[in-house]
């Protein structure tokens, strides 16, 4: 019997000390019940006024009802006290698995390892406000399947798998030794980890993008010009041929989907619109006709407000230059956006620093330079959310975001303040951000609350 009750103390501690871990794990969701915010003023994603005081109610994973009258619900109460109620903020342009290792880490580590760093950051990037991103390049299916099964605490996932690039190309990272490459031989590591993947006609171009697809990407992304971070792409070269970018534009077509580019110049922003893609990501180097173009074509611009890029220290003395043409280009891509009314996403494009990421709320608020708060609000939530929709039939979300409407998906914050006339306080998550909420789950609560019936 005394060994019945060892064991049965030891079972106790184990057990005890389980719970324990598991209460000291970041942003896990706190109920799985009906939710009422009360007393909130809504910015609802559209429109840049506030409503009256509101109140609403989350059943499943929706925006059930909202009212400016009481609501009767067996449903945990937040007492908004007249804060603001807003969408959850999404960001078109980020790198799940890349934002925190070095180039040379991506390289040489064990994916294990990197996906375990990428957990820890899509668990901050939540915690910053950031309910849904759309991943611009790299191996994020895992990352994706893992918080949609809610092992991790992360954000909604638009992924595109692997970049696709030319020989030399933005995105290519092999060293000099692993050439020359043999056609139809073994694969590279950047290959094999799915960061990017290599592919010099419209044949391979095809296949490298249909492996995508297959895998779940919701977008097809290929690099049509030069870039800052890969160390033998110059800004001003451009890439793949017309033949080359049209066959992943009919291969995502063909999925009922869309092609993005990488394009700063443009000589690679035209090229691609001959092609047929959808959506060009940066234009910072564009000229006058190339946005026009862009306006008469209707093509969306994924760009960035890159101004302080100060914390991108793991990159060298190259990529540094590169990087300021890029910043100095900035004005000017903001400057087309408006003149023309393009079609305009907010993205960060964060790579390899995480002193970066964590100021991923202050590069959203950086925008006031060229629009108001409401303006730069709503392009991070329903315009946003309106480019996601592209993806049709291979959204893995469907449903409305972007938005605090009826029947939209509930992905929430509750702000300490008012956004709207005062931007900087998303600049400040930790302290302003006092409910987060994705898919109707609460993963941060500074408020409490309790049963209402």
């Amino acid at each position: 019997m005394s060994g019945l009750r060892k064991g049965v103390r030891v079972s106790a501690l184990v057990a005890s000390i389980v719970m324990s871990l598991v209460a000291l794990l970041p942003a896990q969701a706190q109920q799985n019940g009906d939710v009422l915010f009360q007393n909130v003023r809504i910015f609802d994603g559209r429109n840049g006024a506030l409503s009256g005081p509101s109140n609403v109610l989350i059943r499943n994973n929706k925006i059930e009802k909202i009212s400016t009258g009481p609501i009767a619900a067996d449903a945990q109460v937040i007492a908004g006290d007249g804060r603001v109620l807003m969408p959850g903020l999404i960001d078109a342009h980020w790198h799940a698995l890349l934002v925190r290792p070095t180039p040379a880490a991506v390289m040489a580590s064990d994916i294990g390892y990197i996906n375990l760093l990428a957990a820890a950051e899509a668990t901050a990037t939540l915690m910053r406000g950031f309910t849904t991103i759309r991943d611009m390049g790299g191996p994020a299916f895992s990352l994706k399947r893992a918080i949609d099964e809610g092992l991790v605490a992360g954000p909604r996932i638009y992924p595109s798998g692997a970049m696709i690039t030319i020989t030399g190309g933005h995105g290519d990272f092999r060293p000099l030794s692993d050439l020359p490459r043999t056609i139809g031989g073994m694969l590279s590591r950047m290959e094999r980890i799915g960061g990017a993947m290599v592919a010099d006609s419209p044949d391979e171009v095809r296949v490298r993008a249909r492996e995508q697809l297959m895998q779940g990407a919701t977008q097809v992304k290929l690099t049509a010009g030069g870039g800052v971070a890969s160390p033998f792409s110059p800004l001003d070269v451009s890439t793949f041929t017309e033949p080359e970018l049209r066959a992943a534009v009919e291969a995502a077509e063909n999925w009922g989907t869309y092609a993005v580019v990488h394009a700063y110049t443009p000589v690679a922003i035209q090229r691609s619109i001959a092609a047929g893609v959808k959506c060009i990501e940066h234009g910072h180097l564009m000229d006058d006709a190339s946005a026009r173009l862009m306006a008469e074509k209707g093509i969306w611009l994924s760009t960035q407000p890159f101004l302080d890029m100060s914390g991108a220290s793991a990159l060298g003395p190259a990529e540094q230059d590169k990087m300021r043409q890029v910043v100095a280009g900035t004005d000017r891509v903001y400057g087309f956006a408006k003149k023309y009314k393009l079609k305009t996403a907010f993205g960060t494009d964060v790579l390899f620093s995480k002193a970066l990421a964590d100021r991923q709320g202050a590069m959203l608020s950086a925008l006031t330079r060229w629009y108001t708060p409401a303006e730069a609000l709503i392009m991070a939530t329903s315009t946003n959310a309106e480019l996601l929709g592209l993806s049709g039939l291979r959204n893995p979300y469907p449903g409305m975001l972007g938005v605090v409407e009826e029947g939209a998906l509930a992905d929430l914050l509750l702000v300490d303040g008012n956004p709207i006339d005062n931007i900087k306080l998303i600049e400040d998550p930790a302290k302003n951000f006092l409910v987060i909420m994705k898919d109707g789950k609460v993963y941060k609560n500074l408020l409490g609350g309790d049963r209402n019936r």
